[in-house]
Parts: structure tokens; sequence; C-alpha cells
């Protein structure tokens, strides 16, 4: 989710050296595997491919210090879950993009940035 006040989009990205550990497309892959219980159902949800969401997911296990998810392989029981940090992690940072979005509404910079922002661009030079 890329937090949004008035015309100023926020993008937090929790960063593991240059690796991105968690950023609003990976936060939402967790919900969607915590909604549907598998990487194959998370990637229909957000409309991506099973290759990219455990892309994504393996990514977010290299990041951490305990995996996010844990996958199952084959069987009645196959599927993926958050695991207790996963679930721990992903509501900590969800938290912390709605506190960065309600502290941007009353700072002064994001009071100068609007004041001085078109509403809509000039068109490109030449056109």
């Amino acid at each position: 989710m890329l937090a949004r006040v008035g015309p100023v989009k926020l993008r937090l990205q929790v960063m593991s050296a240059e690796t991105g550990a968690m950023g609003p497309g990976k936060a939402a892959v967790l919900e969607a595997i915590r909604t549907h219980g598998s990487i194959t159902g998370a990637g229909r949800a957000l409309r991506i491919s099973y290759k990219r969401c455990w892309a994504l997911v393996d990514e977010m296990n290299r990041c951490w210090r305990t995996p996010l998810v844990t996958a199952v392989r084959g069987g009645p029981t196959q599927g993926a879950l958050l695991t207790e940090e996963g679930a721990r992690i992903l509501e900590a940072f969800r938290a912390l993009e709605q506190r960065l979005t309600a502290a941007t509404r009353d700072d002064p910079a994001y009071a100068t940035l609007v004041d001085h922002l078109r509403d809509t661009p000039l068109p490109p030079a030449g056109s």
C-alpha cells in the first residue's frame, strides 16, 4: 500500500543492506498469503505469477533473522503460512506506515510541498 496524503505518496521500505526486506508490495504478499493460505493463491489475488510471488517470499525470508513465511509442499497440508514473526513484522510495518502518514499531514515541509505543487503538470516542451 502506498500511503497517499493529498498529492504526496509515501512509500516506506525496510532495507537489509541493499535488499528490500519489506515494502508495500511485500506486505501485500504477506497479507494475501494470510488470506489465501498459499503462495499460488496469493499470486492469483495480487495478479502476479507464482514465480514472482515465491521470489518475494524467498527474499523476505532471507532478509529477516526468522523466516516470515513457511511453506509445505505437496500432500493434503500443502500451502503457506505466516510465521509468528511474519505476522509481527507485517503488523509493525503497517503501523509505521499509518504513523508516517499521520505525521506527514502536520509537518510544515508537507505544507511547503503542497503549496508549491501545480494542480496539473505543464505539457512537455515543444508540444
